[in-house]
């Protein structure tokens, strides 16, 4: 696993929960259009103090390995994973507020509040997820939201339409980035965090989602 080198401008502490939190959203972040009736949100350095919460996490969060059906064999996924779902405690405080934050910039846009949390360690290069969009329950014939905190190390975050030919989208997300993908985006994109050979520290995601949407 490598090493995890944290953002030097990041100062905040450690020992004081309350310092590790969502910035304020102001005006509202700055929205992208994509094709199909798909929109993304990015607001950079949003998760203050997210280094301390992904060592956080990295610690205290029971990890799962998983292992899944892939034609005809039984592979491991090539990540951990954990999910919480609604009413579940959230494994930091800072978690709470992320949803809280997020509930209050997009319910009235959604119609409804976030209410799993999904985590997913990448814990080098080798990590990944594979083209996929969430299409299990509603969002295969629902527009819905699916909310992203990234802590840790960057990593790419790639977008690309689903039906016919189109340019791919990348984002190096990491150290607090949030990224919301909204309208159609389910339904009509799909999204991949692609393995590397290069040198990659380790990162969390953190997914917020709508009931019935995975």
């Amino acid at each position: 696993m490598a090493d995890f080198q944290g953002s030097l401008l990041e100062f905040v502490d450690v020992d004081d929960p309350t310092d590790i939190a969502p910035q304020p959203f102001g005006d509202g972040p700055d929205r992208t259009l994509l094709d199909h009736g798909a929109w993304i949100d990015v607001v950079r350095g949003w998760m203050r103090g997210a280094d301390a919460l992904f060592e956080h996490l990295a610690d205290v969060v029971e990890w799962q390995a998983e292992r899944r059906q892939m034609y005809e064999r039984v592979v491991d996924v090539p990540r951990l994973l954990c999910f919480y779902d609604d009413g579940d405690e959230l494994p930091h405080p800072a978690l709470v507020r992320a949803k809280a934050a997020l509930d209050r910039q997009y319910e009235p846009e959604l119609g409804e509040p976030f209410r799993t949390a999904g985590l997913c360690y990448y814990r080098d290069g080798r990590d990944s997820v594979a083209w996929h969009g969430d299409r299990i329950g509603r969002g295969r014939q629902e527009d819905t939201m699916v909310a992203i905190v990234s802590v840790g190390a960057p990593r790419a975050l790639l977008l690309r339409p689903r039906f016919g030919s189109g340019e791919t989208r990348r984002y190096e997300l990491g150290h607090g980035d949030l990224i919301v993908m909204g309208g159609s985006c389910q339904r009509t994109w799909d999204h991949a965090v692609p393995k590397t050979a290069r040198p990659a520290g380790p990162r969390i995601s953190i997914q917020f989602r709508p009931s019935g949407v995975r």
